[in-house]
C-alpha cells in the first residue's frame, strides 16, 4: 500500500472527525443530548485530559499532555513511513494510518480549539470567536458518541453492586477515538505481520 493511499485514509478520517466536532461545538451547548436510539445518543461533552477524563495535575499538566501527544504522533508518523518503505502488508499500513489519524484528530482539538472557540457553558460556541476560552495547546477534546446499551438497576443478588443504578458502556467518545480503538484492535489481531522481524529475532535467540 502506498503512502498516497495511506494519506487518503488519514485525510478522510480527519475530515469526518473535525466536521463532526465543529458541528457539535457550533450547534450544541455543553451537556446537550439528542436521543437517536435507546442505545445510542449524541451527547456533547469535553475532555480536558486523557482518555476516560483523567487529568494530569498541576498548572502545566495540560501542556505536558499535549506536548506528549505531539511527540507521540511524530513517532507514529515515522512508523507509518517506515512501514510503507519496507512494503509492509496493506492491513498494517491501514492500521497505523487509523492510529495516526485518530491521534492527529484529538491533537487538533488540544492545540487549536482553545483559541478558535469560545466556551460552551449555557451557550452554543462560536467558531473563530473574539473571546476564546483558552490558549494555544490548552484546548479541550470534543466528544459526542454515547452508547448506553443498558441502563437500569442491578438485581439485588449481585454482590457489592446489587440494587445500584448501572449503565453499561458509559464512555463518551469521538470519531478519532474510534479510529484509534479500531487500529489498536487490528494491531493485536495482526501483530505477527506488524512485528515480523522482532518475532524472527526472538525465535532465532530461542533456537
Amino acid at each position: 500500500m502506498s503512502l498516497k493511499k495511506a494519506s487518503l485514509v488519514i485525510f478522510l478520517i480527519l475530515l469526518v472527525d473535525q466536521i463532526s466536532k465543529i458541528y457539535i461545538k457550533t450547534n450544541f451547548m455543553l451537556g446537550e443530548e439528542v436521543l437517536v436510539f435507546d442505545w445510542f445518543r449524541i451527547l456533547f461533552v469535553e475532555n480536558e485530559g486523557m482518555a476516560w477524563g483523567v487529568k494530569l495535575p498541576g498548572e502545566y499538566g495540560k501542556l505536558l499532555l499535549t506536548s506528549f501527544r505531539l511527540v507521540a504522533v511524530v513517532g507514529i508518523g515515522y512508523w507509518l513511513w517506515d512501514s510503507v518503505r519496507k512494503k509492509a502488508p496493506a492491513i498494517i499500513i491501514i492500521t497505523i494510518s487509523l492510529i495516526f489519524a485518530g491521534a492527529m484528530g484529538n491533537i487538533i482539538d488540544s492545540v487549536f480549539y482553545g483559541v478558535i472557540f469560545n466556551h460552551s457553558y449555557g451557550q452554543v460556541a462560536e467558531l473563530f470567536s473574539s473571546d476564546p476560552y483558552g490558549t494555544l495547546l490548552h484546548g479541550k477534546v470534543v466528544d459526542m458518541l454515547y452508547f448506553p446499551i443498558y441502563e437500569g438497576y442491578l438485581p439485588e443478588w449481585i454482590p457489592f453492586k446489587g440494587g445500584e443504578y448501572f449503565t453499561f458502556f458509559n464512555p463518551v467518545f469521538n470519531v478519532a477515538d474510534t479510529a484509534i480503538t479500531i487500529g489498536m484492535f487490528l494491531l493485536v489481531i495482526f501483530n505477527k505481520k506488524a512485528f515480523p522481524e522482532e518475532r524472527k529475532s526472538k525465535t532465532s535467540t530461542a533456537n
